[in-house]
């Protein structure tokens, strides 16, 4: 028998024969993607899956779902998706209306509609209101959900299209209102106008009237730093310009001016640090830390200092929030004057509420919001100078579904608005916290949803993403319930490394050459579920996505022991060559430069691409991607399914045709990609509903 061929490996990384794989839309590329996708959906689907995407679409689709809205100008805007909007209904009300039963939405700009009548594959990505009179818009509009969009001036008046006003052909970037007839546009479209990463490499002012093409560039970057970006700051006592320069995706070096063409004034704060101002004060958080003035301040303080007295070259800061091991600000905002700070204490949520005043500042707590579960604030008002201190809560946890609350600054009760529908019966269902203990001796978080009476041998769902200071949280996730929990599973929520659930501090342990160690967390709560008689290895159904998908694909191979079967979604899994594969370049900063022997050192331990080899007690995996995908490279997911079915793996390949880096670009795309992927867990782990059992 001839020996499997194990390329690309550690040892000659870059002999790769699947590379014709990264062709998105190349023929044979397409040609084997078809038949990938036709081997899965024969093997996985059926009328289980069927009834299940039937089951979520309708969950996703529900009417009394809680319509998310920002205030614009007096006005709700909400973007709606449901059965009959499947691409969605851009909407406004008014408050009053809002919090009545059954609001009186008028209707803006129909998605389904506009789709129909240009034949195209659109999806609504947002919008940038001009904020002066706040009578038009810039809509973003992709072509089948991908990052890449168009800019259309759109009238939020007469509700159309401004006849010769602003398109800006598809591309990666944003832009500005500089006035009512002036852009600042940051675009990748243009020859040369494009970082390494794909993001705009420069700024230009765009006049009503001239082509874009003859914009003038103002601002610029070089090729190698990830992006620029440029807009206009009027929250504050004076107008002024702001230009940000992105190195890569932790540092940026910001600019203002007072004018397009007068000097621009770098602000004097570190490149890692993160600012608002409002009025007369600047709140700063630094992600690393920061010695001023000869006072050490550790990563993650928040300080305050008049803005003045700052620019007048003043560095006396007076710490506003002084961070712990496990307390973490994970974010703040103006409001009103007053800054409102969310504060994770031992992953139990807490909102500080900051005020300004002649005698120093004053601190208090956002009353009548739950110390446990997951509690979100935001403005109601978008733009920060036309807040008058109304704020909007979310409230939930893992068995209660979301709640929409309106409250304020003055501190009263907050006004119940909303209240998402039930989506799974959670009777006979408890929510715990553990730690497991990682190899390093360092105790690892994880939230455990479940039937209260333990069987020893659970069917268990864990989820992973630990990366981009981004925090798991215990919240509602309808889909799990659902197609798991209610049918007798349980769910698992891991706070591994590399996530922001303890601050910068966490968030760097599990960084570049950490990175291996947050695969390691996951893999010590998959052990810990088993020593403490959950569940069996054989049991537990791992998922991750995009950062999760490389866990999943190291716990393939590190790891295999420990689980059952593992659902990989729009992954990074090469990484070698990530960096060279769209927006790759941009998260150097998080995993290392592969380009670099020291980095490569690290990277090549955490290249389930290139450490994979035969392993016939492996368990199967399913990677799923979108073809639209042009963030992470569907290329990873392709030649993934196609190196471990070559090594006699389970493998398995799902591509969607759009959908962008998600899920798909509609609820009925979602639910299905979710079905279809539980569905391929079950069968791994040997746990199947009483419709699959008959369907047999």
């Amino acid at each position: 028998m001839p020996l499997p061929d194990l390329r690309p490996t550690v040892a000659a990384p870059d002999d790769d024969p699947y590379l014709w794989l990264e062709d998105i839309d190349g023929a044979a590329a397409l040609a084997w993607v078809a038949q990938r996708n036709s081997e899965t959906r024969a093997r996985f689907e059926g009328p289980a899956v069927a009834a299940d995407q039937d089951a979520l679409a309708a969950i996703l689709d529900r009417p009394d779902n809680i319509p998310y809205v920002t205030r614009r100008h007096g006005l709700l805007y909400n973007f709606w998706k449901d059965a009959t909007h499947v691409r969605g209904l851009l909407r406004r009300t008014t408050l009053a209306s809002f919090r009545t039963d059954q609001p009186d939405w008028e209707s803006v700009l129909d998605i389904d509609a506009l789709a129909e009548a240009e034949a195209e594959d659109w999806v609504f990505q947002g919008s940038t209101v001009e904020p002066t009179a706040g009578a038009r818009s810039l809509l973003r509009l992709s072509r089948g959900g991908s990052d890449a969009a168009e800019l259309r001036e759109f009238d939020l008046v007469e509700k159309r299209f401004v006849p010769g006003g602003f398109v800006l052909p598809a591309a990666k970037g944003s832009a500005a209102w500089l006035d009512q007839d002036t852009l600042l546009v940051s675009s990748a479209l243009g020859e040369g106008m494009a970082t390494s990463a794909g993001y705009a490499r420069t700024v230009r002012l765009w006049p009503r009237g001239t082509a874009w093409q003859t914009a003038r560039i103002i601002f610029e970057t070089t090729p190698a730093h990830m992006a620029v970006w440029a807009g206009v700051d009027d929250d504050d006592t004076r107008r002024r310009l702001i230009f940000m320069e992105r190195t890569d995706f932790i540092n940026a070096e910001v600019f203002t001016a007072d004018t397009i063409d007068a000097p621009r004034v770098r602000i004097d704060l570190p490149s890692d640090a993160w600012y608002h101002w409002n009025g007369d004060h600047l709140a700063v958080r630094r992600r690393s830390d920061w010695t001023v003035n000869g006072i050490t301040h550790p990563a993650g303080t928040v300080l305050g200092i008049s803005q003045p007295a700052f620019e007048a070259g003043s560095r006396d800061f007076i710490t506003l929030f002084t961070p712990g091991p496990r307390r973490v600000c994970q974010d703040f905002f103006w409001a009103a004057g007053t800054l409102v700070l969310s504060v994770l204490d031992d992953l139990q949520p807490r909102q500080l509420l900051l005020t300004p005043g002649p005698q120093g500042w004053t601190e208090r707590d956002l009353p009548g919001l739950p110390a446990q579960g997951v509690a979100s604030v935001w403005r109601l008002d978008e733009r920060q100078a036309a807040s008058d201190g109304s704020l909007l809560a979310s409230v939930q946890n893992p068995l209660t579904p979301a709640s929409l609350l309106l409250t304020d600054l003055s501190g009263p009760a907050p006004m119940l608005l909303k209240r998402a529908p039930v989506a799974f019966n959670a009777s006979g269902l408890a929510v715990t916290r553990h730690e497991a203990v990682a190899a390093d001796g360092v105790r690892v978080p994880y939230f455990q949803i479940g039937p209260q009476a333990e069987t020893g041998n659970a069917p268990v769902h864990m989820y992973g993403y630990g990366g981009f200071n981004i925090a798991e949280l215990p919240s509602y996730r309808a889909g799990i319930g659902k197609l798991w929990l209610e049918r007798g599973g349980t769910s698992v929520i891991t706070c591994l490394r590399g996530g922001g659930e303890f601050g910068p501090a966490w968030h760097e342990a599990g960084r570049r050459e950490g990175k291996f160690v947050a695969h390691e967390d996951f893999a010590a709560i998959a052990a810990d579920l088993a020593a403490r008689g959950v569940t069996q290895p054989h049991r537990i159904a791992a998922e991750g996505g995009s950062n999760g998908g490389i866990l999943i694909t190291n716990m393939l191979t590190r790891h295999p022991d420990r689980f059952g079967g593992l659902f990989c979604t729009i992954p990074l899994v090469d990484m070698r060559r990530y960096t060279r594969l769209l927006a790759g370049a941009s998260w150097i900063a998080e995993y290392g430069d592969p380009d670099v022997p020291e980095d490569w050192a690290f990277l090549q331990r955490i290249s389930a691409y290139h450490t994979a080899a035969p392993n016939p007690s492996a368990p199967p995996i399913l990677l799923a991607t979108t073809r639209r995908d042009d963030r992470v490279h569907p290329g990873h997911a392709r030649k993934m399914a196609a190196k471990l079915q070559a090594l006699g793996h389970r493998a398995w390949l799902l591509e969607l045709d759009a959908g962008g880096h998600s899920y798909g670009k509609t609820n009925r795309d979602r639910a299905y990609f979710t079905a279809l992927g539980d569905a391929f867990l079950r069968d791994a782990i040997g746990w199947r509903t009483a419709q699959e059992t008959a369907s047999l």
